[in-house]
């Protein structure tokens, strides 16, 4: 046998080694191919690959959805008739949402955590592995919901798909926590490249939001599966599904003022829409009914909301595309203000009410039991903030108002303040309206957006109850590390005690036997009443008159305790306030639970820092 041969024996020896390992479970033909393909290439091979898989998956996912929608939208919309329109907005919205809530209770047992938070959530505290159950469950749900005329975007239902994609693909193949990380992040970016057909807006969308505070070498696996998504998107969907605009002015330098102005109204605009939308949370959490009553309560404000104002239905991407279309009468002529004059004020009216009201009729939809994200409500607002700002300056007299660009730079400014994300709001309006010659404008008025918003608060509101308990990850790497950390991990349960009331014998007997130099004291019900290290005990243990002494006379208090509760940089600040290398954990009662070493937890620390940095 010659050495050509032997390799090919080894490998396939490898090949039987890796097909008894994985077991029958794993016996179907493709999943074979990659266990083999998984041995045989290397990492950044197999990565590549993975992101091609992942991408097209997640982008496939993408299109199924924005299909699905478009197809409820169209069955509704022409093979439905009502005798008076207004029934129309009653019913279906009011449906979308209960549905979509009886679906969540009866088919996924009442787990509906959504929305880019709950990601976030799973990357820094569940080491980046996603339920299955996400991979189809944000498509039934969002579909139902968008489907039906929530005011809610299906964007982020498609990155959660996308990023339970990549999470799951990497489970199946061991792959570690880093690459895991790195293809959920791929799912995700699929998953908004196929849904707006813009690949680096979904790499920005990864880069800015999912992987903050996560450090990366590797990026190829991200720009194909970008590629992938869009190009799915591309071959796959219809023109009118395709978040796309053709009519725009050229960039005139002289034109600056207005998106300086515009930045700042978009910003403010952003900040209102987040506040509207956590009141609305806060007040819908506090309502005394169970989750069907909230949806038919959510379901009937959103309906009322529809009937008055139209352009509340759905994602409301035509509405902004016949912004720029020049057809604002036509949506005018859809609503109640149709019995009135529609001159241009009726229509600054009109929008004005409009903008006020989507942030709340986004809110209900979400907080309410629908499922859904804001992408594309902040697209909207941003749209119908840009052209009633080109309307009234046109009103006022003031000369060559670009009102497309107007348009398309305020879906930009608002989605930046919305979501904390100007990069992804500069290239995704950039790609979307072929208007690369736009990006001096798009960038002044998403970075004042930001900037307005970061003032006001510098982590997204939607996202600070999560970062403030340490539940996902911040720019603060070092604390990144340490949330990563659990305090129950640290315990040492098998802490030495010494009853209060034993002799002090028995505690020499104790430091003779045990290799732990720190005792606590407790009580018959386990109360903590002291602590005593080897120090303490020393002077005592050649003592003659040492038996007549008790323990209570020579323990003395912790200088602090900890709760399992508390977060390891809690617990470090406490050590460093204390000065001392160990404490004693506590329950809510007092009774003594064990021991945590100061040590132990930098030794974890630094054993992370390494690991996250190879």
């Amino acid at each position: 046998m010659n050495i050509h041969q032997k390799k090919k024996f080894l490998s396939f020896l490898k090949f039987k080694r890796d097909f008894q390992k994985y077991g029958l479970e794993k016996a179907r033909s493709y999943e074979l191919i990659l266990h083999w393909l998984n041995n045989r290439l290397s990492r950044n091979q197999f990565l590549v690959l993975s992101g091609i898989l992942v991408g097209c998956t997640a982008g496939l996912a993408g299109v199924l959805l924005k299909s699905l929608v478009h197809a409820i939208h169209h069955f509704i919309t022409t093979k439905v008739h009502f005798e008076y329109q207004i029934l129309f907005y009653i019913i279906f919205p009011f449906l979308g949402i209960v549905l979509t809530t009886s679906i969540v209770l009866t088919i996924f047992k009442g787990q509906d955590r959504k929305g880019i938070g709950a990601i976030l959530y799973e990357i820094a505290q569940n080491s980046s592995i996603v339920s299955s159950v996400k991979m189809y469950s944000q498509i039934v749900q969002s579909a139902v919901t968008v489907g039906l005329g929530g005011s809610a975007g299906l964007e982020s239902p498609i990155a959660v798909t996308g990023a339970a994609i990549g999470s799951n693909f990497a489970q199946t193949y061991r792959l570690s926590y880093k690459e895991r990380t790195l293809l959920l992040a791929a799912g995700a970016t699929a998953g908004i490249a196929s849904a707006f057909n813009a690949p680096i807006a979904g790499i920005m969308f990864a880069f800015e939001i999912l992987l903050t505070g996560v450090v990366f070498t590797d990026f190829i696996p991200l720009v194909v599966a970008a590629v992938c998504g869009s190009l799915l998107s591309r071959i796959l969907l219809q023109e009118d599904v395709l978040f796309r605009f053709y009519t725009r002015e050229a960039f005139n330098y002289k034109n600056v003022p207005y998106y300086l102005i515009l930045g700042i109204i978009t910003g403010l605009y952003a900040r209102y829409f987040v506040i509207i939308s956590q009141k609305v949370e806060h007040f819908i959490k506090k309502l005394n009914m169970s989750r069907l009553r909230k949806a038919m309560f959510g379901g009937a404000v959103l309906s009322l909301l529809c009937v008055l104002f139209p352009p509340l239905f759905g994602e409301g991407y035509e509405t902004v595309k016949a912004f720029t279309n020049g057809d604002m009468h036509r949506i005018i002529e859809n609503s109640l203000f149709r019995y009135f004059d529609i001159g241009n004020f009726t229509i600054i009216v009109f929008l004005i009410l409009v903008l006020l009201l989507k942030a709340f009729a986004t809110s209900f939809t979400i907080f309410s039991g629908g499922n859904g994200g804001n992408f594309a409500p902040s697209l909207f607002a941003g749209g119908t903030v840009g052209y009633l700002f080109a309307l009234i300056c046109q009103q006022i007299g003031l000369p060559d108002v670009p009102v497309t660009n107007l348009v398309l730079v305020g879906m930009a400014g608002a989605m930046a303040g919305v979501m904390y994300a100007p990069l992804t709001a500069i290239f995704l309006i950039a790609e979307s309206s072929f208007g690369y010659d736009l990006f001096i404008p798009l960038m002044i008025a998403s970075i004042i957006s930001y900037l307005i918003a970061k003032w006001f608060s510098p982590i997204s509101p939607e996202l600070k109850s999560l970062a403030d308990q340490g539940k996902i990850f911040t720019n603060k790497h070092d604390k990144n590390i340490l949330f990563s950390l659990k305090t129950e991990d640290f315990i040492d349960r098998y802490s030495e005690t010494v009853k209060e009331n034993a002799p002090i014998t028995e505690l020499f007997e104790r430091v003779k036997n045990s290799s732990k130099n720190i005792f606590a004291v407790i009580n018959d019900d386990q109360t903590l009443r002291g602590i005593l290290t080897l120090d303490d005990i020393r002077p005592y243990l050649f003592a003659n008159d040492s038996i007549s002494v008790s323990l209570s006379q020579i323990m003395k208090a912790p200088p602090a305790v900890i709760h399992p509760e508390n977060q390891p940089l809690e617990i470090l600040q406490t050590f460093d306030d204390a000065g001392v290398w160990n404490l004693p954990v506590v329950d809510s009662q007092n009774k003594f639970i064990g021991f945590i070493s100061k040590s132990t937890i930098l030794m974890s620390y630094r054993q992370l820092l390494k690991e996250y940095s190879e």
